[in-house]
C-alpha cells in the first residue's frame, strides 16, 4: 500500500529526524567544550593569588596612580576653563546687562561689540584686576561660557538682543566666569 507518495513523507521525515538528532549532538559538544574551558580558566586563576604582605605592597602604588591621574584631570578641567566640583566659589552675583549701545554701531559690528559691552560691564562690577605679564599688562581673566556667547549671537550679527541676564561667579583665584542666570 505504500504509494511513492508516501515514501517520499518517510524519508523526508526520516532525515528531519536524522538532523534533530545531530543538532542535540551538537549542543552536547558544545557544553562539553565549554565546561572544560571554564576548568581550565579555573586552573590558571588558581595559582595567581598573593599573599596579603604583597597585595599592601602592590595597592600603595596604585592609591598613589590613582592620586596622580585625579590630579591631572582637575589640571585639565582648568585649562578648558572648567570649574572642578571643589572649587571655591568667594563671589556670585546676576546683572541684566543693558546692550542698546550695541545698537548705535554700524549693523555688521553689532554683536562684537555687544561682547565687548558684556566683557567691560563685568570687569566694572566685579572688580576684575589685570594681570600683569613681562612689560605687557593684559586684562584679567574672565571667561565668558559658551551659553553667554551663543545667546548674544543667537540672531545674528545684526541683531543682538537689547539686554541679557547673566550670572558672574568669582572664585579665590579671581577667575570670574559668566553664565546665563537660571530662567534665560
Amino acid at each position: 500500500m505504500d504509494t511513492v507518495e508516501d515514501k517520499a513523507v518517510e524519508d523526508k521525515n526520516a532525515g528531519e529526524e536524522e538532523e534533530v538528532e545531530e543538532a542535540k549532538e551538537g549542543v552536547e559538544e558544545q557544553t562539553a567544550e565549554e565546561e572544560s574551558i571554564g576548568e581550565e580558566l579555573e586552573t590558571e586563576a588558581a595559582p595567581k593569588e598573593e599573599t596579603p604582605a604583597e597585595a599592601e605592597e602592590e595597592g600603595e602604588p596604585e592609591e598613589a596612580a590613582e592620586a596622580e591621574t585625579e590630579e591631572k584631570v582637575e589640571e585639565k578641567e582648568k585649562r578648558r576653563g572648567k570649574e572642578p566640583e571643589e572649587e571655591e566659589i568667594v563671589e556670585e552675583r546676576i546683572y541684566t546687562i543693558p546692550l542698546r549701545r550695541a545698537w548705535i554701531a554700524p549693523r555688521k559690528k553689532r554683536a562684537p561689540r555687544a561682547m565687548r559691552i558684556v566683557r567691560s560691564f563685568v570687569q566694572r562690577h566685579m572688580k576684575v584686576e589685570p594681570e600683569v605679564k613681562g612689560e605687557e599688562e593684559e586684562e584679567g581673566r574672565l571667561v565668558i561660557s559658551n551659553e553667554v556667547n551663543e545667546r548674544l549671537w543667537s540672531r545674528g550679527i545684526e541683531k543682538p538682543p537689547r539686554n541679557i541676564r547673566i550670572r558672574a561667579v568669582k572664585d579665590k583665584e579671581g577667575v570670574v566666569t559668566l553664565y546665563l542666570a537660571e530662567g534665560d
